[in-house]
């Protein structure tokens, strides 16, 4: 396991609620010179910890007004097949394979009722080897920063 200090810890805090900070005005907020944090921002991300820097959409301007978990039992001797299924399915934005009463759970985006329903039912109720579904429209969804972020 890697091991993060203080600094490590503050920058992830800081590029975790806005990743397009400049590193100088970021540098400006923690009283940092640009060139340290500069440094660490880059072997953060050597060591895997930052992963990527992306943007967050407003969905809703996209027209997608419906997101919904869906657990899915399937037969476990076609699990790659249905994998790659769901993969090419549009709609479906993640796949989890879990423990509990479903194998696995994706996360559907679509434009509203009808067309999740067209979805679940068309698109990966048909997939050979699923065998059942059950969907959870999300009604509403308050994210929360992870524990480790906070000073």
């Amino acid at each position: 396991m890697h091991r993060f200090d203080e600094l490590d810890m503050k920058l992830l805090y800081e590029l975790t609620a806005d990743g397009s900070i400049s590193v100088p005005a970021l540098s400006k907020k923690l009283g940092i010179n640009a060139s340290v944090l500069y440094s660490r921002i880059k072997r953060l991300m050597k060591k895997g910890l930052i992963k990527k820097f992306t943007i967050e959409i407003d969905d809703s301007l996209l027209g997608i007004e419906v997101k919904a978990s869906v657990g899915i039992n399937r037969d476990p001797k076609l699990k790659d097949t249905i994998h790659k299924k769901l993969m090419e399915t549009t709609e479906v934005v993640s796949i989890s394979e879990i423990t509990g009463r479903f194998d696995m759970m994706i996360h559907v985006y679509a434009k509203n009722l009808e067309s999740l329903h067209s979805v679940v039912i068309e698109k990966i109720g048909k997939i050979q080897g699923i065998q059942s579904t059950e969907t959870f429209v999300e009604l509403q969804k308050t994210d929360k920063d992870p524990i480790y972020l906070f000073e």
